[in-house]
């Protein structure tokens, strides 16, 4: 199995994609560079067997994969590009998505992807790849679309004396009222209720798990107008502030929790997470549902990650015809069994239950099929890196007991509204 390169990532450089697209490198001519920010063995073998059987029709091809560390991913590959050195492909996280689509600096994909023998290009989904078309083309191509939905841990529900959420999804009661209630009573019991994992108070754009249930958005559709201010945010932040500050609901700063080591009741995150829940001695009884419906609703939120090819390179039409190989049926078939795919004839209980065998029928139903048809995609805008630090920012100040939601929303508002 060819083993993926590691490199120290660069230093860290602004938003370079704008004047770089067009540029030429230098490059072997039949060898292709995948950046992604997996070191996961059983991702790197399966993504080595699509590349063998690539590589077994185009001789003297060669294809590498390149993983860079997640926290650091877009930076080092911004470096890349800037310095003359962008990889031939790269997998793209949906909060960059407007970067990397409006730069100019990703191949289209339309015309290769409807031409390649047996691609089946009317089989991919058109909502869930939306946030990569501009003006009808594809430029980058979902490969993972994960909806956000709740494991949750029985033996600690059961011991709080709670209702299920299975329970009260079957009474059509699964609402963040009833959600946070179990919490609160979990957190009585000297364990934590619910956590949105990789939020730590400072990924402030997880919470849109939460306030999508209350309608809000970071912006309007647009992406002109600040819409924090908005009361349907107002009132998602000040509920999520008192579950924090007043019925310990949600662990608070400095609090340390994981799920699945059993220190909480129910954890918002994503479905590929249910590779991390314990086994033998350590195993609890768990449960995956759908968010709970908000003031505004029944709703899904998916995170996305995407593979675009470069323009720049010398391997342009290569590296497209590799991204059509790699994201075909059959290997998209193989690739569901770690990442939730956007093929409507893939999107079945029956097909996902092969590959991913923790998950019953009903979960996969409800949450996984479901979720990808219906779900909004996390927030995304041109400049995201910057304004995500800026909102960040603002934010550190509502994270506290004593903080005026409203004003502090409105400090945002204040601080962004110039850049939208």
């Amino acid at each position: 199995m060819k083993k993926p390169i590691h490199k120290i990532p660069a230093a860290a450089l602004g938003a370079t994609l704008l004047c770089v697209a067009g540029t030429t490198m230098a490059q072997d001519d039949t060898e292709l560079r995948m950046t992604i920010w997996s070191a996961n063995e059983a991702h790197l073998g399966m993504f080595n067997e699509i590349a063998d059987s690539f590589e077994a029709t185009h001789p003297g091809v060669t294809i590498t994969f390149e993983s860079l560390p997640f926290a650091s991913y877009t930076t080092t590959l911004t470096t890349q590009i800037a310095g003359g050195n962008a990889p031939d492909l790269a997998w793209i996280l949906e909060r960059t998505a407007a970067d990397f689509v409006n730069s100019g600096a990703l191949a289209p994909l339309n015309d290769a992807f409807n031409d390649a023998e047996g691609y089946e290009y009317d089989d991919v989904l058109q909502q869930p790849t939306e946030l990569w078309r501009a003006d009808g083309e594809l430029y980058a191509f979902p490969f993972s679309t994960s909806p956000l939905a709740i494991f949750v841990n029985h033996d600690l529900v059961a011991e709080a004396g709670a209702k299920t959420p299975a329970e009260l999804i079957a009474a059509g009661e699964w609402s963040w009222d009833n959600a946070i209630d179990i919490a609160a009573k979990v957190a009585a019991k000297d364990h934590e209720g619910i956590i949105v994992r990789d939020f730590n108070f400072q990924t402030w754009q997880n919470l849109a798990a939460i306030w999508r249930g209350w309608g809000a958005s970071p912006w309007s559709a647009d992406g002109k107008s600040c819409t924090f201010t908005d009361p349907g945010m107002v009132d998602a932040m000040s509920f999520i502030h008192t579950a924090i500050f007043d019925s310990g609901a949600m662990p608070g700063p400095g609090e340390s929790a994981d799920f699945f080591a059993g220190d909480a009741a129910m954890s918002i995150t994503q479905i590929s997470r249910a590779s991390l829940l314990p086994k033998g001695d350590d195993a609890f009884e768990w449960d995956l549902v759908p968010l709970p419906a908000g003031p505004a609703g029944e709703y899904s939120v998916i995170g996305q990650a995407a593979i675009g090819a470069f323009q720049m390179g010398n391997n342009v039409d290569l590296a497209v015809e590799f991204l059509a190989h790699m994201t075909n049926p059959e290997n998209s078939a193989l690739m569901a069994q770690f990442f939730p795919p956007v093929r409507k004839s893939l999107l079945n209980a029956q097909t996902l239950a092969e590959t991913n065998p923790l998950l019953n029928a009903e979960q996969i139903s409800n949450v996984v099929v479901n979720g990808i048809m219906n779900g909004q995609v996390l927030p995304v805008h041109e400049g995201y890196a910057e304004l995500q630090q800026l909102i960040r920012a603002e934010l550190d100040s509502l994270w506290q007991p004593d903080a005026d939601v409203e004003a502090v929303l409105g400090s945002v508002c204040d601080r962004i509204s110039s850049m939208l």
